[in-house]
Formats: structure tokens, sequence, C-alpha cells
């Protein structure tokens, strides 16, 4: 699987792309819709930081609650520090924003494992109420500790995500977050973290408020379900979200053997390599208590080699 689609909504919004330079629409309400600023990746007329100056000076920026970052021209080859820059250069004139996704590319922009990143922090001090914070790519991605205390949602898309970045936010201080989606991915695109660095996250001694806890699109989803099986926090979820992964009927297997979980809400699974006898344990243990599940295999699909090894890949990687 690939990223086909440009957001579609964003922090509850429509989202709404920002005209091109010479076009001349009738603009909608500044706060009703998430802008999406984006440069051409190929032969582009203005610089990403052109049209952000030129959105500035066109909307009531001082109504806008939500800023979707789409590619700032060749982002396999830049990376986003002068869009970082630009956004908080300008958060004088943002003063009702509340959330920035960084990086909405498709493929035909950008594979995800290309798209170049930076420190993201920088963005999160410098807008103190912003409530929700997405970015997508791990290639030199840097998210050290932070603490901030209006941040309700953190959404981190790759297809590998670095080992430090996933440190980074288990040592970070974020007591309003609900919501953390961290996409691990598979060593092969930087996703190098290992299941004790899930630790902090697990623990329960942080993030106070978390309810939807979502770690996908993992090559190693079956030791992050076992460490789940006992892992505090998850008596205080109402999401769980493991999709999109490698994981078969001996991570499936733990989650079931560890602590209950038909206090959930919703558990996802889809994108998996789970038998149909577990699936139908799955199903038999948890639909009774009202537990909404996503078991969708989707297009996950086993490879053999002709010596017999088994191969079986995330949703998205490269």
């Amino acid at each position: 699987m690939t990223i086909g689609d440009h957001l579609q909504s964003f922090h509850g919004l429509p989202v709404y792309a920002f005209p091109g330079p010479g076009e001349k629409p009738v603009l909608p309400e500044p706060e009703g819709f998430a802008w999406r600023i984006a440069a051409d990746v190929y032969d582009a007329e203005e610089e990403w930081t052109a049209a952000f100056a030129r959105f500035l000076d066109t909307v009531d920026t001082s109504r806008v609650r939500a800023l979707i970052v789409g590619a700032w021209g060749e982002a396999y080859d830049s990376d986003s520090a002068p869009v970082v820059e630009a956004l908080l250069g300008a958060r004088d004139r943002l003063p009702a924003l509340r959330a920035v996704f960084l990086g909405d590319m498709v493929m035909e922009e950008s594979e995800i494992s290309w798209i170049q990143q930076t420190d993201v922090t920088p963005l999160l001090a410098g807008f103190p109420e912003l409530e929700e914070f997405g970015v997508r790519g791990g290639s030199e991605l840097s998210f050290p500790a932070v603490h901030h205390t209006g941040l309700r949602r953190l959404t981190m898309e790759a297809g590998g995500l670095p080992a430090e970045v996933v440190r980074g936010v288990g040592a970070s201080d974020l007591p309003a977050l609900e919501h953390l989606d961290l996409w691990l991915g598979t060593p092969d695109y930087g996703g190098d973290s290992e299941v004790t660095d899930l630790e902090p996250l697990l623990s329960g001694a942080r993030l106070p408020r978390l309810r939807h806890l979502a770690l996908r699109n993992s090559e190693m989803q079956d030791a992050v379900a076992a460490a789940l099986a006992s892992a505090p926090v998850v008596a205080r979820l109402e999401t769980l979200d493991l999709s999109m992964g490698v994981l078969t009927d001996e991570g499936a297997a733990a989650l079931l053997g560890g602590q209950p979980l038909t206090h959930l809400k919703k558990l996802d699974l889809h994108h998996h390599y789970i038998s149909d006898p577990v699936l139908d344990r799955i199903r038999q243990t948890l639909e009774p208590a009202g537990v909404e599940l996503d078991l969708d295999r989707g297009d996950a699909e086993e490879d053999t080699d002709g010596d017999g090894t088994v191969w079986r890949y995330v949703a998205v990687g490269e």
C-alpha cells in the first residue's frame, strides 16, 4: 500500500487547498477549513515559502485554526527546516492556530520514506496552544523530549520511525495528550526502534490522559502485542490500534492471553497475518463485550521464497 490521497479532513475540518499563483477564486471563511499550502514538485511556479507568504497576505490568518503543509518542492532532496522557520516567523499572525500537519504528500510527490524532515519540536515550543500535530516522513526526523501542556493529538507517519524519535516521544511531558499514533515501520526504511524504547509509553507513568494508542505499521508487531498484554497503560485506553503491521498468530495469542481487553471501545488490527481460527477467538472473546473490531486483512499477503522463507510486509514502507 502507498499513500495515494491527500488529507481530506484535519482537526475536524474539511481541507481547502490554497490556490496557486494567478488563481483568484472566492476564498472560504478562514476558520471553517484546514488550509493546505503546497508547492509543485516539478516545474514549480513558486517555492513553498513564497506560497505561504502569499497566503499570509491574502487570508485573514488571525482566524485560521488548522494548517496542512504539503510538498515543499522536491522534499526528497530538501528538508522541512525552511518550512518550520517560516511557520515560526508567522506565529504572531496565527493566534487561533490549533493544528498543524507537516508533510501531506502522496507517492507521486514523494514516497513516504524519502521525505526529508527536521527537528519539528520548535513548532510545539513556538505554538504553545497547539492541540494537534502530525508529521509524515521519518528521514532525518528529530523529536527530542518536549514539554507541551496543550497538545491532545500527536501523529507520526513513517515507513520507519527512528528509535531516537520514539524515545523522544516517550520522554516528553504531554499531560493533555489523548491520542498517540506512531507508525513504527521497518529497519529497511529507518525504523530501528525496539520494544524497550516503548516502555515509557506502556508503563502508564506518563501521558495521564491517553485514551487512544496506535503503535502500527510495525515489523515487530508481535513483540509490541506481547508487551501490551501486560502493559499498565492498556487499562485506561478506549482504542488500541495495532494495524498495518506484521501481526501474526503469535502476537494475537499473546494479546488474548494477557490482561482483559473487554473494556476497549475498539481494537483495530487491520492488515494482519492472523489465521482464521485465531481471528475467531478474538471475535468470541471481544464481540460479546461490545468491542468494535477491525480485522480486515486488506492486502497483507505472504510471499514464500524457493527455500521456504516466508516474507511478510508492513502496509506502508517505501
